[in-house]
């Protein structure tokens, strides 16, 4: 028993973490972390933790723990809020500054941080403007396609 509360946790974390669209590849992640699972014993795995199939951007669909379906709904939100307010950015590395429309500022770092871009360490936000510390290494470039990647709507 102590193997399935294992590998059940290893299903949970890989889906988490990756955005896994078949159990031919959750299969093989698993083996190549050690475990020993056919896969009429992932169908059940999946089955069990509730696992399902939710729709990505575009057409492509990724295995969605049931708790990550919420997350997954208010992706949307939060790339609406950051476009509904967002004026410009500046960078000085390794900061930046965004202009957001007057009262904007706090919902826009909220949707920054919940976007979770690699990347970007943190922000705090004003009325009208949002700092944005970004990690060692992260250039304007990179951090603006990982901006577009977790916001594909996203235009500055």
């Amino acid at each position: 028993m102590r193997e399935r509360s294992l590998r059940l946790k290893a299903i949970k974390r890989l889906i988490r973490s990756h955005d896994i669209r078949s159990q031919e590849v959750l299969l093989m992640q698993l083996q190549n972390e050690g475990f020993q699972v056919t896969q009429a014993t992932l169908s059940r795995d999946l089955k069990h933790l509730q696992i399902r199939k939710a729709a990505e951007s575009g057409d492509a669909y990724v295995y969605s723990l049931p708790e990550a379906d919420f997350l997954r709904e208010n992706h949307q939100n939060h790339v609406h809020d950051l476009i509904r307010g967002y004026l410009s950015i500046h960078f000085s590395h390794p900061m930046a500054v965004v202009r957001t429309l007057t009262g904007h500022a706090a919902s826009v770092a909220l949707a920054l941080d919940n976007l979770r871009i690699p990347g970007l360490l943190g922000t705090v936000a004003g009325d009208d403007t949002v700092l944005l510390v970004l990690e060692a290494g992260t250039d304007n470039n990179t951090f603006l396609a990982n901006l577009r990647s977790r916001a594909p709507e996203f235009e500055e």
